[in-house]
């Protein structure tokens, strides 16, 4: 306990609004999730550098959190330093391009740019999570991508502290991916996002299609951490998850308070206290099922922390 206490008091110093065991599950769309033992709320990239670098020192494990959307989290929680990232500027320029830090939310930054009548980002509406997240697992609908938009990223090497600027074909963006998914010692700060002019009025009713499809056909209902699992890739074809485990008849099935949705087989839904084991389970009961039933090995979406 005392060394507990020692590493806090020097967190203390560096950090003053520091806090030990925070319930995780307060900070994610699922609800899930044990105590981090220490948490910080990184308000300006000048934190996050701090927080990074003080962490470094003491060798203590670090995870960086954005929206909390696409993780779950372990009951256990995480046995380090949790630093929730929450720069939220904005700023657009005449090269119909917006800077977003990291911490945006998605709804928030969507609103922006059809507040200026820029259109490329209507895909996003609905989409509870933040910038950093999307260009970290290249988040996509509709038939739009992030990485169609990026222009630059910048990210913090946690190894060197240094602040790097990456292009969009140095980012790697693939299917849910990016080189900052591949590289845990990236942490994305900031990005440059060009856009094109278009018609407020149309923008905002594809904001509006989007947003009801998502409504009808989302268990939106229920706390989730989004899709779970990535659509395979077979012979060019996307063959959608939520389609192969609904096949393999595990729509509806519980184990403890987690479900897979009825609604949208590639959701896990929280109907109450759901714990993250039995979330596990069910995600390696669908993988095992469509392994079985189609040859396809389910790659995941959700980030697994603490485990």
């Amino acid at each position: 306990m005392r060394i507990k206490d020692a590493i806090f008091n020097i967190l203390k110093k560096e950090l003053p609004d520091i806090q030990k065991n925070v319930p995780l599950k307060n900070y994610t769309t699922f609800k899930i999730g044990g105590p981090a033992k220490y948490f910080f709320v990184a308000k300006s990239i000048k934190d996050l550098i701090k927080a990074v670098k003080i962490s470094k020192r003491l060798k203590l494990p670090v995870f960086v959190l954005a929206g909390g959307s696409n993780i779950l989290v372990s009951d256990e929680g995480f046995n380090g330093l949790v630093v929730k990232v929450d720069n939220s500027q904005l700023i657009i320029n005449n090269l119909n391009e917006i800077y977003a830090e990291a911490g945006v939310m998605l709804p928030k930054l969507v609103g922006f740019a059809s507040k200026n009548s820029l259109a490329g980002l209507e895909w996003a509406a609905g989409i509870p999570g933040t910038v950093g997240g999307a260009v970290y697992g290249n988040a996509q609908a509709f038939g739009g991508r992030i990485s169609g938009s990026v222009k630059k990223i910048e990210a913090l090497d946690i190894r060197s502290l240094k602040v790097k600027n990456f292009t969009r074909a140095q980012c790697r963006f693939s299917l849910k991916n990016s080189a900052f998914k591949k590289n845990k010692n990236l942490i994305i700060i900031s990005a440059v996002l060009k856009l094109n002019k278009g018609s407020k009025k149309e923008i905002k009713e594809k904001i509006r299609e989007n947003i009801k499809y998502r409504k009808k056909n989302h268990p939106i209902a229920f706390p989730s951490a989004g899709s779970v699992f990535v659509n395979p890739e077979s012979k060019k074809k996307i063959l959608p998850a939520g389609y192969l485990i609904e096949k393999c008849r595990l729509s509806g099935k519980k184990i403890g308070k987690a479900q897979i949705s009825k609604m949208h087989s590639n959701f896990i839904v929280n109907l109450g206290g759901a714990r993250a084991k039995d979330v596990l389970k069910l995600i390696n009961i669908a993988r095992k099922e469509v392994k079985k039933s189609f040859g396809i090995k389910l790659e995941a979406e959700v980030q697994f922390v603490g485990f």
